[in-house]
């Protein structure tokens, strides 16, 4: 059976630059699935152009209503969607956001099928499709950006300005004036991973935990923190990463240690609500507290970095936290400050790269399973919604979607 597959043009306000399939990506989805047509909506911001498709002989056009599936990355307006289609989105529902509630009350009133790519797993219940490798890259990257405006070392090129990651990458070399600070990684996943390209690119040497914390060096270095390196359960148990995973609320952060020999943090591990947070504000007024650029990746508004009280933007990614007052300044406005990197979306800064590598994960990893038969039920577990009702592993969802009751006076 022939299916029909529409990219869309991204609605959301801010546009986002990114796209699920490149040209590129498109032909070979096409020569790899005959069953496969592809039809891309026309779009003036897209990183790609309308015209880089139609040089490789990809069809563009503007009406999606003949598409069996929309793909598309952020949020869709409520107004745009078009009833009884299957999307295939970032939906940002499945954790309550209000901002999103209206989406799925819609999805559901208009008999959409909605799928969504952070739900996308493999039988060992691993993400298959992210763009976290991107935001760690980004985020590293302007993690430096920042240290070297707020100290004046050096001046880089706004990653956003980079036409792509090789450009991106001539910057690094302008980093010849670092002294010797120490640099913290949190995490192991794939937004640490990508932080640590951009460290090992421009040949910051690692060091061990313990040479990190215990002996000075005449250069700058870097270490990468897993969570048994900064946590421990309460109770004084030995270390369990599956038990601190389930039960985070059991332990407690022993990031302390790290504050007085670290220069930049850069947070890019994933935190849950009830777990510990790295540190806590009522720290940043100790006399040994030592960290004055946080890169914060995850960007946990008022979560596993207490001085993130709100997110920045590309255009503007930095501000200051007082720590004497607790408020925040503008960035870079006094030393005794603590400056924040918090772009929340970080991976629209290198769209061009990030739009390529999510759509080798498409290909290798969910077309096959969306073109070919569920039969590993991959489609199935990431389907919030499906003819007018939410699935049954989302029914938690039911009372965020609920109507309010009108108060009767």
């Amino acid at each position: 059976m022939s299916i029909t597959i529409g990219l869309i043009c991204e609605g959301k306000v801010p546009p986002d630059k990114r796209v699920p399939l490149t040209p590129k990506k498109c032909v070979e989805a096409l020569s790899t699935f005959p069953n496969l047509r592809l039809l891309v909506q026309s779009s003036p911001v897209r990183s790609y152009s309308d015209q880089e498709y139609r040089d490789l002989g990809v069809e563009v056009g503007d009406d999606l209503a003949d598409c069996d599936v929309l793909m598309g990355v952020k949020e869709v307006p409520v107004e745009q969607l078009i009833p009884n289609k299957t999307y295939l989105i970032f939906s940002h529902t499945v954790k309550k956001q209000p901002a999103n509630r209206n989406l799925l009350r819609a999805v559901l009133k208009k008999n959409i099928t909605l799928i969504d790519y952070e739900l996308l797993t493999n039988a060992r219940s691993e993400r298959i499709v992210a763009f976290g490798r991107y935001a760690g890259i980004v985020g590293a990257y302007n993690g430096l950006l920042t240290y070297g405006r707020k100290h004046g070392l050096y001046d880089l090129k706004p990653a956003y300005q980079c036409l792509d990651m090789d450009d991106m990458q001539e910057e690094f070399f302008k980093v010849k004036k670092l002294p010797p600070i120490k640099m913290v990684v949190t995490g192991s996943g794939r937004v640490a991973q990508g932080a640590l390209e951009v460290l090992d690119r421009m040949s910051i040497r690692r060091v061990s935990v313990y040479d990190y914390l215990y002996l000075d060096f005449n250069e700058p270095v870097y270490t990468q923190l897993r969570s048994s390196d900064y946590n421990r359960r309460r109770d004084g148990r030995v270390w369990d990463t599956v038990d601190f995973h389930n039960n985070p609320q059991e332990y407690e952060s022993t990031f302390g240690i790290f504050l007085p020999v670290t220069d930049l943090l850069i947070a890019c591990a994933y935190w849950h609500p009830a777990a510990p947070r790295l540190f806590e504000e009522a720290d940043t007024q100790r006399s040994d507290f030592r960290i004055n650029t946080i890169a914060d990746v995850t960007c946990d508004v008022n979560g596993s970095v207490p001085t993130t009280k709100r997110a920045s933007s590309i255009t503007a990614p930095a501000f200051d936290y007082n720590c004497q007052t607790g408020e925040l300044e503008p960035p870079y406005s006094r030393p005794s400050n603590i400056t924040v990197m918090a772009v929340d979306n970080l991976p629209c800064e290198l769209p061009r790269n990030a739009s390529r590598d999510f759509g080798r994960q498409l290909l290798d990893n969910v077309l096959p399973h969306l073109l070919s038969g569920d039969t590993e039920g991959v489609v199935a577990r990431a389907t919030i919604a499906k003819g007018g009702e939410l699935m049954p592993r989302y029914q938690y969802l039911a009372d965020y979607v609920a109507e309010e009751v009108p108060v009767c006076s």
